[in-house]
């Protein structure tokens, strides 16, 4: 991590760390156990109810049943007391190997048709587990040794949901069961504070609290609808990453937002990304079969590729540095969507750098400096770097060894020269090089992939790319891919639950809000209004007419950063009385050194 807890004082108490599953073997053990403990509990309870699958997940489990009764609260409730007398009774949890046909056979017996179907996708050996002698399904593993193991107060069932068998949406309804479990009480305790907290932070929520943005059901699910003050939100950091990019030399462009299937194919991402795009646009029967047509884009580089090799470049030229905030789309699943962090249609804040082999590791550090400069403006320092390589097992990548081998040395070598903490991701390769991901870790411990840089030399090579080299020879460029806030829409919604709506002033759609006493100071404050905003200060007046208590009240619960309240005493001497969330009461003013000193403050990213 970029930043280290600090030591626990006496009034603090220690902060309990609570590991996902994949961090914890114990865990993954305790969870798995917990999965087949509450699949027990539910068939003893509502004996009708099959059981499908059961897994872990990053914090806790979830059982998905077919049951003729639909579970309830209530039922919850008593699942998991029979949960906790199960674990009470000190079952063994024994571990099983047997033949395909004696699986089969007993499968039978328990007239459970989801195990004959999981049975057949299993590879030897087919190992079951029991709880006791009275309880089992097929499963690989890992589980404790005996549910005494597991305490009865460190579980809770969470919720109720609904989920399609095998996730197929013509398949049988199914009910899941959502719980998690810890390894001791206090750390249950920890998790529920944290949702709890996670709530009340939660961008959906606040989101329409402080009227940023807004989804409706007849434009579609993932497709978010700015509002103004979200709009202002958006062209803020917008304008901010766009003015950083020109003092580095990057230039703008413009792309569509549809294009023709071959070029994607020469991409690769219609072979490879096909399943997470739009369907087809195609002008007639013939020319969807010949796959003749358009497509939304998932991708921004395939254009910008078309203008760098609109003509013919030289190695003089070099590097270019396209950028683009360009809209993208990808038909995720309605269950995956998420508020902002899970969309159908988001900008990213794409650039492509087509670069000699020469040049590339000097660009590669130039773009991690670029993001360490954003993050930093934008206070996200708890963050640490995935080195997101190629699965050699997999057979989803594009391109030779000898590239990828180029392209992976490329990376480590960034990351060592600039000795920045980092872990290895296997498989979380894009499918045509692998990427410098950055993964941050907000307020409550979840993580979240924010900025990336990539390197490609399959690209180059699929839409042979050239540049004249010095000694005349024609030379493929290498390009990098690049996208310090990666979606705008992901970004935003992470920095409303970071600071929980109470934006940084310089990042506030509404900085400063003007609260007259009475009607009669109005015209001396909008006056003041319009000279703030000819500073590009964004300032407004409250014309609700309401006692100046209730004005007070609704600009902090709207999270204004700064209050300047006026009366007779502040119209006469030309001054503001000021009241700031991080400050709180600044005393009267002149309106000029108000002004000066907002303005100074929001250049240099700070608190008036």
């Amino acid at each position: 991590m970029a930043t280290a807890e600090s030591n626990a004082s006496p009034e603090q108490p220690e902060k309990i760390h609570l590991p996902k599953t994949s961090e914890s073997e114990t865990l993954k053990k305790i969870r798995h156990t917990a999965s087949h403990i509450m699949a027990m509990a539910v068939q003893k309870l509502f004996p009708k109810a099959q059981v499908t699958i059961g897994p872990w997940i990053e914090n806790g489990f979830y059982y998905d049943f077919d049951s003729p009764e639909p579970f309830t609260e209530k039922d919850l409730k008593a699942i998991q007391k029979e949960m906790a007398k199960i674990i009470k009774r000190k079952l063994p949890v024994v571990r099983e190997e047997l033949s395909r046909e004696e699986a089969k056979r007993r499968i039978e017996e328990l007239g459970e048709p989801y195990k004959l179907e999981i049975l057949e996708g299993l590879e030897d050996p087919i190992t079951i587990y029991y709880l006791g002698d009275q309880w089992w399904d097929l499963c690989a593993g890992p589980h404790v040794e005996n549910t005494a193991e597991i305490h009865p107060k460190a579980i809770a069932l969470e919720s109720l949901a609904g989920a399609y068998w095998r996730g197929d949406e013509t398949k049988a309804q199914l009910q899941r069961i959502y719980g998690t479990a810890w390894e001791t009480p206090e750390q249950l305790a920890e998790y529920k504070r944290r949702k709890e907290e996670a709530l009340k932070r939660d961008h959906r929520k606040l989101g329409k609290e402080l009227g940023l943005f807004i989804f409706a059901d007849v434009v579609g699910p993932g497709l978010p609808l700015w509002t103004p003050k979200g709009t202002i939100l958006r062209t803020v950091l917008e304008d901010f990453l766009r003015k950083e990019q020109l003092k580095r030399g990057y230039l703008p462009v413009v792309t569509p937002h549809i294009g023709r299937i071959d070029l994607f194919k020469a991409s690769g991402h219609w072979q490879q990304y096909r399943e997470d795009m739009f369907p087809m646009m195609a002008e007639d029967e013939e020319a969807a079969k010949l796959e003749q047509g358009f497509v939304l884009k998932p991708m921004n580089c395939p254009f910008h590729i078309q203008i760098y090799k609109s003509e013919l470049r030289s190695y003089r030229e070099l590097p270019i540095r396209l950028a683009e905030f360009g809209t993208v789309y990808r038909y995720e699943q309605s269950g995956e969507l998420g508020g902002l962090t899970r969309v159908r249609g988001f900008t990213v804040d794409d650039s492509h750098l087509f670069v000699t082999p020469e040049q590339l590791e000097s660009e590669f550090l130039n773009v991690v400096d670029l993001i360490l400069s954003v993050f930093g403006k934008l206070k996200l320092s708890n963050f640490k770097a995935r080195l997101s390589f190629r699965d050699p097992e997999s057979d989803k990548y594009i391109g030779s060894d000898e590239v990828w081998n180029k392209a992976e040395s490329a990376i480590t070598k960034a990351v060592e020269t600039l000795e920045m903490d980092h872990f290895l991701g296997i498989g979380e390769a894009a499918f045509y090089g692998p990427k410098l991901d950055f993964i941050f870790q907000d307020v409550l411990d979840r993580e979240w992939q924010l900025g990336t840089v990539q390197v490609d030399y399959n690209l180059p090579e699929r839409f042979d790319l050239e540049y004249v080299a010095e000694d005349g020879t024609r030379q493929r460029p290498v390009m990098i891919h690049r996208a310090p806030f990666g979606s705008l829409e992901r970004l935003i919604g992470i920095l409303i639950e970071q600071y929980a709506g109470d934006f940084p002033l310089w990042l506030a759609p509404v900085q400063v809000r003007l609260l007259a006493v009475s009607d009669e100071f109005l015209p001396y404050t909008q006056e003041v209004v319009e000279k703030m905003r000819s500073l590009d200060i964004r300032a407004e007046v409250d014309r609700s007419r309401e006692r100046l208590g209730k004005q007070i009240r609704n600009a902090e619960k709207e999270k204004i950063p700064v209050m300047a309240i006026i009366g007779a005493k502040e119209v006469e001497a030309n001054s503001l009385s000021i009241r700031t969330r991080a400050s709180g009461e600044l005393g009267t003013l002149a309106v000029d050194e108000v002004c000066q000193r907002i303005q100074n403050a929001i250049a240099n990213f700070e608190d008036f």
